[in-house]
């Protein structure tokens, strides 16, 4: 018997390679903002792809996601609430590790995580606002630990571990995301 590959996992690298070598040719000014708006949107129409194009927009030092090109924002946009689910998880995530790496004393790891959660909240406040807020409210009552309001978000909270402070810390850069 012979492991075949996961088509999931393969999918994912091939879009964080892909997403990688665009960001290169867009900065060197060898694609358009059109051009790879219309790649990442091919690009971000399968979870999997929008994973991966996540990895490298939001945690990378390229400043795509810091200038939110109008072309890009319409083909996220177009994306709709598995987009925005995803930015949230984003957020969510990163806020999490942000204290994570604070109490490890890793200050690099930590600007890291900041940075994608910034740049997370940025991209939310672009997104549909109906999808957006309907997805942090769910999120922000699991954060508060309100079961009747949020059952599907307490377990993706609670399978990850986050504790008290960080439940806290998560609530305060969901309700960010509203402030101006």
């Amino acid at each position: 018997m012979t492991d075949r590959p996961d088509p999931s996992q393969q999918q994912f690298v091939v879009a964080m390679q892909s997403s990688q070598e665009w960001l290169e040719q867009w900065l060197d000014g060898e694609l358009s903002d059109e051009v790879l708006a219309d790649r990442i949107g091919a690009l971000v129409a399968s979870r999997d792809g929008a994973r991966g194009f996540f990895v490298v927009a939001l945690a990378g030092e390229s400043p795509l996601m810091d200038r939110l090109p109008e072309p890009l924002l319409l083909q996220l946009r177009r994306q709709g609430a598995p987009l925005v689910d995803l930015t949230a998880r984003n957020l969510v995530m990163s806020t999490a590790m942000a204290v994570h790496h604070g109490r490890q004393d890793d200050p690099d790891q930590q600007s890291a995580s900041l940075r994608v959660q910034a740049r997370s909240t940025e991209l939310l406040r672009h997104l549909d606002p109906v999808l957006v807020k309907e997805r942090l409210e769910a999120l922000l009552a699991a954060a508060r630990r309100q079961p009747a309001a949020a059952a599907p978000d307490l377990g993706f909270l609670e399978r990850w571990g986050y504790d008290g402070e960080q439940l806290k810390v998560i609530a305060a850069a969901i309700e960010a995301v509203a402030e101006p």
